[in-house]
């Protein structure tokens, strides 16, 4: 587990399952997600679920979690390349009641900790659609910058959409707070 100031971050587990539906059927949630596009059957989830949890070395899964133990989202390091030492992360906070309330920003910043400090990554990048303000916005406040763009290549209600590439590097990072142990 990695334990933050307002939330902690572990592993996933089967029982995470339930949680993880109330959210993953939701055109609001899943509209910033690239790999959502047709709902969900719970079956389909489970055994997604249980991939993500096998022990591999090019992703790393974990849920975020408030201090009281509720299910609030999920984060992973994916597309790990331990030969060039980066790391593609991606986000979702489920839980729309917990949007805006810096949990994200908190779960960013472990992540980056854990990333740059305990794997020894350099280059922690993302993809985020440019309609996301709110996600910009929080990947900007956490140390990102723009790298560029893949001009209108997402499909959403009807029109096509960049698709923006942004990145943090190792010596770039700064913590938000000290209190944060990875």
């Amino acid at each position: 587990m990695i334990k933050g100031t307002y939330i902690n971050l572990r592993p996933l587990k089967k029982s995470d399952l339930g949680e993880i539906m109330k959210w993953i059927n939701d055109l609001e949630v899943t509209k910033y997600l690239s790999s959502f596009i047709y709902p969900v059957s719970r079956l389909e989830e489970e055994k997604y679920l249980e991939k993500m949890m096998l022990k591999n070395d090019i992703q790393k899964n974990w849920v975020i979690e408030t201090k009281d133990g509720q299910y609030i989202g999920q984060i992973t390091l994916e597309h790990i390349n331990w030969k060039n030492r980066n790391a593609e992360l991606g986000i979702v906070i489920g839980d729309k009641k917990k949007w805006g309330k810096g949990y994200g920003t908190e779960a960013i910043q472990m992540i980056l900790g854990y990333g740059f400090h305990q794997m020894n990554l350099y280059n922690i990048y993302l993809w985020v659609f440019e309609y996301n303000h709110r996600g910009i916005r929080c990947y900007e406040k956490c140390g990102f910058k723009k790298d560029g763009a893949l001009r209108q290549s997402h499909f959403y209600q009807g029109k096509y959409h960049n698709v923006l590439l942004m990145s943090i590097l190792k010596n770039e990072f700064k913590t938000i707070s000290k209190d944060n142990i990875y």
